[in-house]
This record gives structure tokens, C-alpha cells and sequence, in this order.
């Protein structure tokens, strides 16, 4: 006989092991039960608001949702927290940013979520580094340090997907480190800019 599941005890569950983002296949195995069931369930209590839904086959409690830069790491992986958004962040810009911005080694793509734009920007693989776990509101994200937020964030100025933002603050930044980073963009024109910025 299939497994019944109870909403209450479900939430329960999620809560008490802090699973705040799920797919259909973690929800199967964590509850014991057939792909059918958990496909069943998980679209009749999205219908029914018990959970939220991010993206096709990406779920979350909607009494216990996650923060948004938690969204932004498990939307898109792999992908981390970087241009504007890290740069903002880390206070090398005085604007506020409203829409997440990631780097992903996988093609660029925007999706919505919960109301709030993520954008993910493809970098090279060897580029993909210069993140770090970080705590931000009790949750461990990842996020640029502020050399590499820099460095991503000014790729794409060089290839003039972006422009320049004039009140950059650079001057509390490890110069080593940003130049070794831009060193693993193998590009040129970045490197230029680097050395023009810095």
C-alpha cells in the first residue's frame, strides 16, 4: 500500500532538518515514497500553498522560505554570488541592488523567483573560482570575495556587456590578488582595464 503523507508532519520534517529548497527526488527519498507520490503531493500542495514553487523542480516551504541569496546559489548551480550584487555587498559601490546577480559556468540565463531577478552570467571554467562559504542571516552562502566580484564584474565591461560604473571604490582591495584573478580570464583587454582601474 502507498505511503500516505500528512502536510503537518511533512513541514514538520522539512523544518526540523532545515531543508529550505528541495527537488522532487530529495522529497522521495527523505519521505520514503514513489516518484508518483511525491509528484502528486508536491503539486497538490503547491495548488494548496504549502509550498512554493522556484523553478520547475526546485521547491521551498512557503512558511519558512529561504533567503534569497540561498534561492539565488541553488537555482542555478553551479553559480555563486558575484558582479553588482557582491560588489554592493562588499561596499565597492554605493547602490543598492535589487536583482541577484551570480556566476555560473553554465550558459547565461535570468529566471524569476518569488517575485525577485536572478541573473547568472557564464564565465570560464578556469575562472571559477575566488568564492567563499559565507554566513549572511544565519545561512551559508556563496558569495565572491570582493577581489573577485571586482574581476567578474569588469570581464564583462571589457567585453562591453556592462558598463562601467563610476564610483567603483577600489582601494581597500588585495591588488595581488585581483591581478590573479583577472590572470585566469586569459584576456587581454581585462587586464588592461585592471591596470587602469587598480
Amino acid at each position: 500500500m502507498a505511503k500516505k503523507l500528512n502536510p503537518i508532519l511533512v513541514q514538520n520534517e522539512l523544518s526540523g532538518k532545515k531543508i529550505f529548497i528541495f527537488t522532487p527526488l530529495e522529497f522521495e527519498r527523505l519521505f520514503g515514497v514513489s516518484s508518483k507520490a511525491t509528484t502528486s503531493f508536491i503539486f497538490d500542495h503547491t495548488r494548496k500553498n504549502l509550498f512554493s514553487k522556484l523553478r520547475n523542480g526546485l521547491y521551498a516551504l512557503t512558511s519558512n522560505l529561504p533567503s534569497e541569496l540561498l534561492i539565488a546559489n541553488k537555482l542555478y548551480q553551479p553559480s555563486y554570488i558575484s558582479l553588482e550584487y557582491a560588489l554592493s555587498y562588499h561596499h565597492l559601490i554605493p547602490e543598492t541592488v535589487y536583482t541577484i546577480t551570480s556566476a555560473t559556468t553554465k550558459p547565461t540565463r535570468e529566471f524569476e523567483a518569488l517575485d525577485k531577478i536572478y541573473h547568472y552570467y557564464k564565465i570560464k571554467r578556469e575562472a571559477f573560482l575566488g568564492y567563499e562559504p559565507k554566513k549572511i542571516d544565519g545561512v551559508t552562502v556563496l558569495i565572491a570575495e570582493p577581489e573577485k566580484a571586482l574581476v567578474d564584474y569588469l570581464y564583462f565591461v571589457s567585453l562591453k556587456k556592462k558598463a562601467l560604473n563610476e564610483r567603483l571604490t577600489t582601494k581597500n582591495l588585495n591588488r595581488r590578488k585581483v591581478l590573479e584573478y583577472a590572470e585566469a580570464f586569459k584576456r587581454e583587454g581585462l587586464l588592461r582595464l585592471m591596470e587602469k582601474i587598480l
